[in-house]
């Protein structure tokens, strides 16, 4: 991953991020995906940008590809744990920035067909994804640490200058990128999404992302290479408005790692509590957004028990909770309240506990419309809700409050509450 990322602007109450009106709009049906970073790096251990970070030299990293062999790799595993925690489409890594490429591609021979493994992981995955009716998005950098044409110049992301045998030259860089693109999009099936990164070059040129839509109408492109895209990439909580706004303006996938310190595979990895990643998953779905998290699969190809256990959890929880962001739309704006918050369908609207509740009390001022049911998701139980007058509010009109909510016996969970009123809510 790199480190730039846009900022998420507010939104108008009630309003929805605007669709496509084609193919594309699988994304705002689809709204939790997995991502994988996957490559030589795991074999380290440590990051996806190890050889950038550690500044390992390039025939030292170069050579990890006669080691990579990952007999246990099984996408159908991968789909099958994604599947379980409610996730409903992949984005994966075909090349980072190290410039190993994950599929059978011509124009370099850094790839996985040149190591003990020798088959094509792109294809394999592809094959499953469609097979089961999965979403597939491609992850491409922009920035290549191996390539000879790419021009290293000591930015983030690249090699500190031109090395031996190294031609510089950012034309005949693009033109191969344009090559590799060709390939993603022509030999693997249907595409839902292409996801660039690392654009060091600085280039702009939109007529890559109307290529590539004219070759795959149905995918989704983020807004990090050459043009703007079709939506923005606010990533873990780098950009401070993921949290303050009430809604997402434009359409939005907020991309976030399971562990705190890598996206590719680390040995020794310091993960995220599953409240924070509920919390996190949350924030997003109930702002109109999508919801990426990552996971890095190990070398042999399997993905970390320790991962797996906290998606398993993770999944426990939000397939509970998922019918309060399926099909709904943000409705934070209807209750003063920041500390919760709102997503409406129909009749029914939603409260969301995203930040650690104070009192087993959430006062919904200034609602003062009674619900016919209310229940929490989490457990299925009725939730007691009232319009009453409190004695701080005393000589103000009465209001709706959700009482004896269980805060500490669900102390880890996001709880969500759904109202159901005799009419929608104006």
């Amino acid at each position: 991953m790199q480190t730039i990322w846009p900022t998420a602007a507010g939104v108008r109450p009630g309003d929805r991020t605007p669709r496509s009106g084609d193919g594309r709009d699988w994304f705002f049906q689809k709204r939790f995906g997995l991502f994988l970073h996957w490559g030589l790096y795991a074999l380290n251990g440590w990051h996806e940008q190890d050889q950038f970070r550690r500044r390992i030299p390039r025939p030292e990293y170069t050579a990890l590809a006669a080691r990579f062999n990952p007999r246990r790799f099984d996408p159908d595993a991968w789909l099958d744990q994604a599947a379980a925690a409610g996730m409903e489409y992949v984005c994966f890594t075909t090349k980072h920035i190290d410039g190993f490429c994950l599929w059978n591609t011509a124009q370099t021979d850094y790839n996985v067909m040149h190591t003990p493994y020798g088959r094509d992981v792109l294809a394999l995955l592809a094959a499953a994804c469609h097979r089961r009716g999965v979403p597939l998005c491609l992850y491409y950098s922009v920035a290549d640490m191996h390539y000879k044409h790419y021009p290293n110049a000591g930015r983030s992301y690249e090699r500190p200058g031109p090395e031996a045998g190294d031609e510089p030259d950012a034309a005949r860089y693009l033109e191969f990128v344009r090559a590799q693109v060709r390939e993603l999009c022509t030999q693997y099936g249907p595409i839902h999404g292409f996801w660039w990164d690392a654009n060091m070059l600085g280039h702009q040129d939109p007529t890559f992302n109307d290529w590539i839509r004219s070759l795959q109408p149905a995918a989704m492109i983020n807004d990090r290479g050459f043009g703007p895209g079709d939506f923005g990439t606010p990533e873990r909580e780098y950009v401070g408005s993921v949290r303050e706004v009430l809604a997402f303006e434009r359409p939005t996938e907020h991309c976030q790692s399971i562990g705190t310190q890598s996206w590719g595979y680390r040995a020794d990895e310091d993960y995220y509590a599953c409240r924070y990643l509920r919390q996190s998953l949350d924030n997003a779905l109930a702002k109109g957004g999508n919801y990426l998290l990552n996971i890095g699969p190990r070398a042999d190809g399997t993905l970390p028990p320790e991962a797996r256990r906290i998606l398993r959890r993770l999944g426990s929880w939000y397939q509970r909770v998922r019918e309060s962001y399926a099909d709904a739309e943000p409705a934070t704006h209807l209750s003063a309240n920041r500390a919760v918050l709102l997503t409406r369908k129909g009749d029914c609207l939603y409260v969301h506990l995203n930040r650690e509740p104070a009192s087993a009390v959430v006062d919904l001022k200034p609602l003062t419309v009674q619900p016919i049911e209310a229940t929490l998701l989490n457990t299925g139980a009725a939730v007691d809700a009232r319009v009453e007058v409190t004695p701080d509010h005393w000589q103000e009109p009465p209001y709706l409050r959700l009482r004896h909510l269980p805060v500490n016996d669900l102390a880890d969970q996001v709880l969500v509450i759904r109202l159901r009123f005799s009419a929608p809510l104006s």
